[in-house]
C-alpha cells in the first residue's frame, strides 16, 4: 500500500509502510549510509504528516519483513496482546503520539499497555516527537525487575561496575570493583567483557565475581559478557552464572550473524533459571543493542536503523531481562555521525524501550572518531536521568581501557545521584550504609582501605 502527502502543492509518494517509516526518520549517517533517509528536509516533514495519519492497526497488516521469513517477525505477531492494545487500537499514530503526552497516559496505563504495543508502532511515534516530548513520556513509564536486587523503581538511578581489564588481569579488575564499589557503583550488575572467549577465562572471572560477592554480601548481580553458547557450557558445569549476556538484533538475520536465534535464548534463560541463583527474582537475561548493528551486517532489510532498533527489542521482551542496554555510540561515527545524532538515537531507544516494557539502561558513550565529545555526554547523561533512565555504566575514568571507546565514570553516576535526588537499587543502598560507604543524604565517607584491601588481595 502506497502513502501520500502533498507539500506546497508538491506530491510525495512512499511506496510501502517501511519506507514511510526511513524517510520519516530524523537524519543519522546510517540510514544515509543504506540509501533509506529522506532526499530533503520537506520529504522527511511529509512523511511524517502521512505516518502521523496511519492507523496502529495497519502495523499488525503490514510486516515490514515477511512473516515467513522472519523468526522476529513471528515472534511479534505471535505475542501481540491483543487486550493489552485495545484501548489505544483506535488511535493513528499522532493520536497515539497526543495522548501519550497526556495526563491519561500515566505510569499504572502504560504498564497495562506495554504488551500490546509493537516495536515498529513505537518506533512510528517516536519518530514524531521532538527530544522533549522523548524525556517526557520516558519519565511516565516504569519497569522494575529484580535478581538480588530491584532495579527501575521510581527516583532510583542504578549502575553497570564496567571493571575491563585488556588481560583480564584479576589484581587490575578487582582494583577497579573496589574503586566502583566505594563511588555506590554497581547496583545494576558488575559486569565484565573479557579478552577473550575463552570458557577457561570466563570460568576464571565469574569465580573471581562470585568469591568477591559472596564474602562482602553485596546484594548485587555478575555477568561476564561471553557469547551465550559458552555461558550455557558453564552453566552445565555448574559455574557460578548469575546473568546471561547477548548482544541481540531486529532481524533474524542479524541474530544469525552473532549465532544464535530465539530457541537458543530460550535454552540459555532456562538453564540460568534451573539455577535459581535470584534471590529478591528470577530476571536472569542482560541483553545489549545498539543503533546500526543491523546494517553492519548487511541484515537490515531495508528497515531504517532506529526501527530495527526497536524490533530487537521484542526479542528482548520475550525473556523478561533483568537488565537491556542500548550501546548508544558505540558502534561508530558510520551509523550515528555526532554528538547531536547520538543523543537522539539514544533518548529514541530509551523511549522506545520502557513504552514495550523493557528495563532500559544505556551506555552514553561514543568513539574516538566520532564528531562527538565528553560536552555532549553529559548533556545526553543528565536527559537520559531525567527521563528515568534505569541504570548508566561506571568505568574507571570513562575511558575503556579494553574497549577503547569513552562511556561514564563513577563520578558521573555519583554527580546524578546528588543533582536529582536519585538514590541506589534499595538493597544495595542497605548495603552502602551497612559498609560505612554512604551516610544518610547519600554522602560518601572516606575511603575504606579495608575494603579495597580485601578485594585486591
Amino acid at each position: 500500500m502506497a502513502y501520500h502527502c502533498s507539500i506546497r502543492n508538491r506530491n510525495y509518494t512512499f511506496s510501502n509502510l517501511k519506507t514511510l517509516l526511513a524517510k520519516a526518520t530524523p537524519f543519522r549517517s546510517g540510514d544515509a549510509l543504506a540509501g533509506l533517509t529522506a532526499a530533503s528536509y520537506e520529504e522527511r516533514v511529509a512523511a511524517q504528516f502521512a505516518l502521523a495519519d496511519v492507523p496502529l492497526k495497519k502495523f499488525l497488516q503490514e510486516v515490514l519483513i515477511p512473516y515467513e521469513s522472519d523468526e522476529v517477525t513471528r515472534l511479534i505477531i505471535d505475542t501481540h496482546d491483543a487486550v493489552s492494545f485495545a484501548p489505544v487500537s483506535h488511535f493513528t499514530v499522532g493520536q497515539f503520539r497526543d495522548w501519550l503526552l497526556s495526563d491519561d497516559a500515566d505510569t499504572a496505563t502504560l504498564q497495562q499497555l506495554a504488551a500490546g504495543l509493537t516495536p515498529e508502532m513505537v518506533a512510528a511515534v517516536c519518530k514524531l516527537m521532538r527530544n522533549q516530548d522523548l524525556v517526557s513520556v520516558a519519565q511516565k513509564c516504569e519497569v522494575i525487575t529484580r535478581f538480588r536486587n530491584t532495579i527501575g523503581l521510581k527516583g532510583r538511578l542504578s549502575v553497570r561496575l564496567q571493571p575491563n581489564h585488556p588481560t583480564d588481569d584479576p589484581r587490575g579488575i578487582a582494583a577497579s570493583i573496589a574503586d566502583g564499589l566505594l563511588y555506590g557503583s554497581g547496583d545494576a550488575m558488575i559486569g565484565i567483557n573479557p579478552a577473550t572467549d575463552s570458557p577457561a577465562a570466563v570460568a576464571t572471572l565469574l569465580h573471581m565475581l562470585d568469591e568477591v560477592r559472596q564474602k562482602y554480601a553485596i546484594p548485587t548481580q555478575s555477568c561476564v559478557l561471553c557469547h551465550v553458547t559458552s555461558t550455557i557450557d558453564l552453566i552445565n558445569q555448574n559455574a557460578p552464572v548469575d546473568l546471561v549476556f547477548q548482544s541481540i538484533g531486529g532481524t533474524e538475520k542479524t541474530n544469525s550473524s552473532f549465532g544464535i536465534d530465539i530457541n537458543l535464548l530460550q535454552e540459555a534463560h532456562d538453564a540460568a533459571q534451573s539455577l535459581q541463583r535470584g534471590t529478591v527474582g528470577s530476571n536472569v537475561m542482560y541483553f545489549e543493542t545498539g543503533q546500526g548493528s543491523s546494517l553492519s551486517a548487511n541484515a537490515h532489510d531495508g528497515i531504517d536503523q532506529q526501527t530495527c532498533e526497536a524490533r530487537a527489542y521484542a526479542v528482548a521482551r520475550h525473556f523478561k531481562p533483568h537488565l537491556v542496554n542500548s550501546v548508544v555510540g558505540f558502534i561508530g561515527p558510520e551509523y550515528l555521525f555526532d554528538g547531536k545524532q547520538i543523543i537522539r538515537a539514544a533518548l529514541e531507544d530509551h523511549c522506545c524501550a520502557k513504552l514495550l516494557g523493557l528495563p532500559m539502561g544505556m551506555d552514553v558513550c561514543y568513539t574516538n572518531h566520532a564528531e562527538a565529545d565528553q560536552d555532549d555526554m553529559d548533556n545526553l547523561l543528565v536527559l537520559l536521568a531525567v527521563a528515568g533512565c534505569n541504570y548508566i555504566m561506571g568505568v574507571p575514568g570513562a575511558d575503556d581501557i579494553l574497549l577503547n571507546y569513552q562511556s561514564t565514570s563513577f563520578h558521573d553516576a555519583l554527580f546524578l545521584r546528588k543533582l536529582l535526588g536519585l538514590r541506589p537499587a534499595p538493597e544495595f543502598e542497605d548495603w552502602l550504609h551497612k559498609q560505612g560507604i554512604i551516610t544518610e543524604g547519600t554522602a560518601f565517607n572516606s575511603i575504606r582501605g579495608e575494603l579495597i584491601k580485601g578485594i585486591i588481595q
